[in-house]
């Protein structure tokens, strides 16, 4: 065979052999297939699609329902989502998920805006109990009330005079109680307010009036004498989980990001195979040495790699809220000049435990709600950055409601994502300019302000100080309306947001602020398969339905773990 022969040969088998290294790889065939759906992957560079498939817990094809037919299996379950939309799981990034469900089992004050329907319910809960028994509940708030006063320890008196009674208000930081608790608690007109707390009293007597807010509360002593076994409070523990879990089913919540629960309950509970959402847990801020070193080895046992159960950041309060009228402002409250908002602590004690933290390489949340509060936040996180050195920390600010307008840059600059709760706009915008004025409302909620100049947020719900579902929070992101639905553009009409993008915070920007952004938050090839199926089009719907819509189906990891009942 001459030379040139040759060659040509060579070729040959080279062509050839390139031709089978080129082969199309084997396409297995989905455990799951959604058809004829409208999906919002969420996903730059494929934002829409008809159908995806599922293998095991990860998405392993996006695209057109015709493609998709190369994925069905004799073993394939294939869904026909008739044109129904299709969006990534929701990820509530802040939230008290355990607290929430045992709301569930309390006495719930939401929707009642009239005190004597408040004792009425007290009243006939005390008929159910045992003389003793704790009388527990949530959601009341003074200013849905037609004089918008203080509630008082007598009306709970009246119906109550042998039983404990707590209730909280509906942001959780100020509780009102009965005088039962306060003989219980030793508490009397003497008795001091703490540093970061207030006692509030009567103006003429100096009587506590029954309202404790901030760290005051824990002066009280809330027990019941009516005693349950260690047995009866797991499963009591157990039922709020579940209760818990079942609502977060219901309403498209695919992932949760938890201020202080039981790793070890959570984890029980995925082993048994009853978790049915992901976990991310946030531990309280230690003060010392001895409970960095406690966080660390929780960290070490629940790392950043797991997709159920993972270790998140460090919680701190450094002010309170604005309808207990205890965020930390500076300027004080237009309708109590008295105070300007209570510190949680001095700064210079709250930037030391954030240096520490931030040297372990923790991630840390912070809650802030005031100008003074986020920019004290903004500094302290400056400051360890300064010390410790730059590092894709994504420190955070847990709610961020009243901002500064020249802070809002320094979110960016500085890598702070911003945690916010929509729902908490649309509760809060009652009150807020007879807190704080029209003028400095302009930062307040400020969603677009902070997108544009290039801030990461994450939305959540802060359940059960909201409710939990998320059709709630986005029909608070585009319209900023009361939930009646009132008259006119929504209130600082600029800050509302596109639905598609408030979708986004709810699922990327969530994922995002726990470093799960690679895997999570999208509907895109790789990534885990949690998503929603919608009965109704929450991009073309009018935005008075939104909070009318229904999920039909909730995956979770290629798991169907809801399914709307006829």
């Amino acid at each position: 065979m001459n030379h040139r022969w040759h060659l040509l040969l060579i070729s040959l088998l080279l062509v050839l052999l390139g031709g089978a290294c080129s082969q199309t790889p084997e396409i297995l065939p989905a455990d799951l297939l959604i058809t004829n759906a409208r999906i919002l992957t969420i996903d730059s560079a494929q934002p829409h699609a008809s159908a995806v498939a599922i293998k095991g817990e990860r998405i392993v094809f996006v695209g057109s329902t015709e493609d998709g037919q190369a994925r069905i299996g004799e073993k394939t379950r294939v869904i026909d989502a008739g044109g129904r939309r299709v969006v990534p799981g929701f990820n509530d990034a802040h939230l008290h998920f355990t607290s929430g469900g045992e709301s569930l089992m309390q006495l719930d004050f939401r929707y009642v805006h009239d005190v004597a329907a408040i004792q009425q319910m007290v009243k006939e809960k005390v008929a159910q109990a045992k003389p003793g028994e704790l009388i527990s509940g949530r959601g009341w708030e003074h200013e849905t009330f037609p004089d918008k006063k203080w509630p008082t320890k007598e009306i709970l008196d009246e119906v109550a005079p042998d039983n404990p009674v707590a209730l909280r208000r509906a942001d959780g930081h100020s509780v009102w109680v009965n005088s039962y608790v306060l003989r219980e608690s030793g508490i009397t007109r003497d008795t001091p307010d703490p540093p970061n707390g207030t006692i509030v009293r009567d103006a003429r007597t100096g009587e506590p009036t029954g309202i404790f807010k901030e760290g005051a509360t824990d002066l009280l002593k809330i027990s019941s004498t009516v005693e349950l076994t260690p047995a009866e409070q797991e499963a009591r523990r157990d039922q709020a989980l579940e209760l818990a879990l079942a609502e977060a089913r219901r309403c498209g919540v695919t992932s949760i990001q938890h201020l202080t629960g039981s790793f070890d309950r959570f984890q029980r509970f995925q082993d048994e195979g009853r978790l049915t959402l992901r976990a991310t847990i946030n531990m309280p801020m230690p003060h010392d040495e001895t409970g960095l070193a406690e966080m660390e080895e929780l960290r070490r046992r629940y790392p950043r790699t797991n997709d159920w159960i993972r270790f998140g950041y460090l919680k701190e309060f450094i002010d309170g809220t604005l309808g207990s009228g205890t965020a930390l402002m500076f300027e004080p409250f237009l309708d109590d000049p008295s105070t300007s908002g209570l510190p949680m602590m001095p700064y210079d004690e709250f930037e030391q435990l954030v240096l520490a933290a931030d040297k372990h390489g923790f991630q840390i949340g912070v809650h802030a709600i005031g100008t003074k509060g986020n920019h004290w936040l903004l500094n302290a996180y400056q400051k360890a950055r300064a010390m410790n050195g730059a590092r894709d920390s994504r420190h955070r600010s847990e709610h961020a409601q009243l901002l500064r307008l020249d802070d809002i840059p320094r979110f960016a600059d500085l890598g702070v994502v911003a945690s916010m709760q929509p729902t908490h706009c649309i509760t809060d915008k009652r009150f807020a300019e007879k807190r704080i004025g029209l003028e400095r409302c302009a930062g307040a909620y400020a969603w677009q302000k902070l997108l544009q100049a290039d801030a990461h947020i994450a939305f959540g719900t802060d359940w059960p100080v909201e409710p939990l579902d998320p059709l709630e929070g986005l029909y608070a992101a585009v319209t900023r309306k009361d939930r009646a639905g009132e008259p006119g553009d929504g209130w600082f009409p600029e800050e509302k947001l596109s639905m598609e993008k408030a979708i986004e915070l709810y699922t990327l920007g969530a994922a995002y602020a726990e470093f799960m952004e690679d895997r999570k938050g999208k509907i895109a090839v790789g990534y885990l398969a949690d998503m929603i199926v919608f009965e109704d089009d929450l991009l073309t719907m009018a935005p008075e339905r939104i909070m009318d819509a229904r999920v039909d189906l909730t995956i979770v990891g290629g798991r169907m773990v809801y399914e709307r009942p006829e």
